[in-house]
């Protein structure tokens, strides 16, 4: 784990909140001159601290209605069949987060489609052809109480 100080946390909380912010905006906010602010970002990207910039989407209005949480069971914990599964779920567009797990499956997949046609195409023609997946149990979102992907790194 790698050490920040309280600046640096007002930095990672206010380029989460919008990654477009400039630097002297940033450098008012925590109380710096703009300078030491950039090398304080620099330093934070270097170390693997800042991994990108994002822009967040508005699921809605690109038609993409549906989101599943799909618990995916392998037929055979073998390593060829673990790397094949991973490597084409990684190419899958849908998938926009896939998590090994410990527990009653092994793969935890956060897939997003238009609607409930699209997810049983997408289900039909690409995830259970996997000749590693045995069983696939799908959990439709209703509502999102809280879907954010930022750390609160001031603890």
């Amino acid at each position: 784990m790698t050490a920040i100080d309280p600046i640096d946390q007002q930095i990672l909380m206010l380029l989460q909140e919008n990654s477009k912010i400039n630097i002297k905006e940033i450098a008012l906010k925590v109380g710096l001159t703009a300078t030491p602010t950039y090398d304080r970002i620099k330093r934070l990207e270097k170390k693997g601290i800042i991994k990108r910039y994002i822009a967040e989407l508005d699921k809605q209005k690109l038609g993409l209605e549906l989101t599943v949480f799909c618990q995916v069971t392998l037929q055979v914990h073998s390593k060829t069949l673990i790397t094949q599964f991973e490597n084409a779920v990684n190419k899958m567009p849908e998938v926009l987060g896939c998590y090994h797990v410990a527990g009653n499956f092994d793969y935890l997949l956060k897939i997003i489609t238009p609607n409930i046609k699209s997810y049983q195409l997408f289900l039909k023609n690409k995830l259970s052809v996997l000749e590693s997946v045995a069983n696939v149990q799908s959990n439709f979102v209703m509502s999102a109480v809280k879907d954010h992907s930022t750390l609160n790194v001031i603890s």
